[in-house]
């Protein structure tokens, strides 16, 4: 049974093979004044109660996000948008070994997230389209009242992540296969990313 960890040093102990890397990284992010705290698992660095940059291991690479790093000057045009189309301000720095990590070159950064923050700059969310609810969906909730009721009652942030968890497949088949998973889910009240929230 996996137990949850309670500070970010158990946290990134845990983050092999990248320790070393994620605590010079958390090191940085204290030493220009922000809070430490944990969010969706993980360590995330704030200015008064606001997000403003998170770190992480994953299987190539090390990372620094910032929260609203498209508002950065970047003059080294390190950060990338890795989730085009769905996020706006969020940026990466990304690491493959402790010596592309320059602690001058990354607090230079940090500082100057830190005082966006402190000034307000803040980058609105996206607007989105109407949801549109598929014609698969729209079946199921005539064939299935309950279901619609329960699909209902989640707010419209949910219900559009069910539905984009749908379509972004290309075929009728895995589509319905992804729909027939998420009935029950639906059905419980439980939202497509809630364990992640």
């Amino acid at each position: 049974m996996r137990t949850e960890k309670t500070s970010v040093v158990d946290i990134i102990k845990d983050m092999e093979p990248w320790v070393d890397e994620l605590m010079l990284l958390r090191e940085l992010a204290l030493s220009v004044g922000m809070e430490e705290t944990i969010n969706w698992g993980g360590p995330v660095y704030t200015v008064n109660g606001k997000n403003v940059v998170g770190i992480g291991g994953f299987k190539n690479y090390v990372c620094i996000w910032f929260f609203h790093g498209s508002s950065l000057s970047d003059p080294d045009k390190v950060l990338i948008n890795a989730n085009k189309g769905h996020t706006r301000g969020l940026r990466q720095w990304r690491f493959a070994s402790m010596k592309e990590i320059k602690p001058a070159k990354v607090k230079m950064y940090l500082k100057e997230a830190v005082q966006n923050m402190k000034e307000g700059n803040k980058i609105e969310p996206m607007k989105k389209d109407p949801l549109v609810i598929p014609d698969l969906y729209q079946k199921a909730f005539r064939k299935n009242k309950t279901l619609k009721a329960a699909f209902e009652k989640f707010t419209p942030g949910r219900q559009r992540e069910f539905v984009e968890y749908m379509m972004e497949l290309k075929t009728e088949e895995t589509r319905i296969k992804r729909m027939e998973k998420t009935i029950p889910m639906i059905l419980a009240g439980i939202g497509l990313n809630d364990k992640y929230r």
